[in-house]
Formats: structure tokens, C-alpha cells, sequence
């Protein structure tokens, strides 16, 4: 990651174009000079103190506001870092300064993975300074790292479509099941139906059965007289005895013998 620090020979340069009095001049100069050595420290939040009572004296100094976004970029406050970079762009004649503000505006941006802004810093930073290695392999990092954010949303939509269609299919698969077991439930009662009313025309038929066996007429008295009915029995009983007679001579009929004589 790239934090270019501004060198005494930028400070002069600037200071030189500057319109402000000497005394401004000098003011600006020394607040500056003190918050590098600072810098120069890593006492940050010192620097930031001193580069900010230099922008008291000159708000216009580009070199201040540079220096100041560095300060609070190295603690970590990168949005505070770039309001300072925009505004040394603002003020700024000096190209090398603009290219280094736009690259550390994509390192700000980079921080919070914002990466299609990022990409458009790069891009201005090369615009002015077309030999900045740093901001070409940033450039291209970027790119490779909006691709891949951008690969990981395809794949997280097409898992949730996926997912949704999956649950579409459940759904009418559960619907399909529900409509199964309403189908089956209704064999099942017509299935029972028949059998009630198979019962019910088993029940029915057995009564109509005993309701015959009650009309079924019953056998009456004998109108005979014992006289007439002793006479019947013994007719009877003289036909059959002529039957068993008549069967009897059929069956003992002797065989004839040869004489031997």
C-alpha cells in the first residue's frame, strides 16, 4: 500500500507559489516542518495537530492537506483521510501531489472493499502520472477483486434461485402428497361406504331371510282318525314287504350244476 510523504523540496515548492505574506509563509512552514518529524515518529496523532495549525495559517496549502490526509490515514480514520486528499486536489498545482492524492483516495476506498470507486481513483492517478507502477498493480487488484465480488453475487443469487425453485418443488410436492392422501383417504371412506353397505344389505337380506322362515307355512294336524291311520301304515307296510320279496327272488335264483354222470 502506498502513503507517499511529501518532502521538504514539494513544502518550498509550494510555499513559492503561494500568494500569502511571509509571515504566513513562515507560520505554514514551521507547522508543516514539525508535524513530519513527528510523522517521521509515528507520533500520527501529533502530526495530525501540527499539519492542521499549518492549515490555520494557509488553508489553501495542498501540501498541509496532503500531509494531514496522510496523518489520518496511518490512524486508520480513511474517510477524514479522504475529505483532506480531495481537498489538496482542490488546491494543488503540482501533478505529482494530484496523482498521490488520487492513488491514496483508492487506498481509502480500497480499505472499505469499495471497489468500483477505487478502480476509478487508480485510473486518475495513472491519467496524470502513467509511470506509477504502485497504482497499476492497485488498478489492477481491484479489478480482480470486484470480479470475484461480483462471481460470489451470481453464485449467492443463483444459490437463493435455486433455493426458492427447490422450495417450489417441495411445495408442490407436499401439495401433490396432500392431494394423495386426500385422494386415498376418500378410497378409504368409499372403501367403508361398500362395507356398510355391504353389512347393511347382509342385515337386510337376513331379515328378509327370517321374515320368509316367519311366513314359511307351518305343517298342520293330521285330519286322520287312528283307525284310518292304522289301516294306512299297514297298506304300507304290505307294499314294501311285496318290494323286498320281489328283490329277495331276484337275487336268490340258484345257478344249475353239471351232473358229473
Amino acid at each position: 500500500m502506498k502513503i507517499t510523504f511529501i518532502k521538504q523540496t514539494c513544502f518550498i515548492i509550494a510555499i513559492m507559489l503561494s500568494g500569502f505574506s511571509a509571515f504566513a509563509q513562515n507560520g505554514t512552514n514551521k507547522f508543516i516542518r514539525k508535524g513530519n518529524e513527528l510523522y517521521q515518529k509515528q507520533l500520527f496523532s501529533d502530526a495530525e495537530a501540527n499539519y492542521k495549525k499549518a492549515l490555520e495559517q494557509n488553508a489553501q496549502s495542498a501540501v498541509g492537506s496532503y500531509n494531514l490526509g496522510n496523518s489520518l490515514y496511518q490512524q486508520k480514520r480513511y474517510d477524514d483521510a479522504r475529505t483532506q486528499y480531495a481537498n489538496s486536489l482542490k488546491t494543488a498545482d503540482n501533478s505529482h501531489i494530484k496523482s498521490d492524492a488520487d492513488y491514496n483516495i483508492g487506498n481509502t476506498f480500497m480499505e472499505a472493499k469499495k471497489w468500483e470507486e477505487s478502480i476509478k481513483s487508480y485510473k486518475q492517478a495513472l491519467k496524470i502520472n502513467p509511470s506509477d507502477e504502485d497504482a497499476r498493480y492497485n488498478l489492477a487488484y481491484a479489478q480482480s477483486m470486484l470480479k470475484k465480488q461480483q462471481d460470489n453475487k451470481d453464485k449467492k443469487d443463483n444459490k437463493d434461485k435455486n433455493k426458492d425453485k427447490n422450495k417450489d418443488k417441495n411445495k408442490d410436492k407436499d401439495k401433490d402428497k396432500d392431494k394423495d392422501k386426500d385422494k386415498n383417504k376418500d378410497e378409504k371412506n368409499k372403501d367403508q361406504n361398500k362395507d356398510q353397505n355391504k353389512d347393511q344389505n347382509k342385515d337386510k337380506n337376513k331379515d328378509n331371510k327370517d321374515q320368509q322362515e316367519q311366513q314359511k307355512p307351518e305343517p298342520q294336524p293330521s285330519k286322520l282318525n287312528k283307525q284310518e291311520a292304522e289301516r294306512l301304515l299297514q297298506a304300507l307296510s304290505q307294499e314294501e314287504k311285496k318290494l323286498q320279496d320281489k328283490a329277495k327272488k331276484i337275487k336268490g335264483q340258484p345257478v344249475p350244476v353239471e351232473k358229473d354222470w
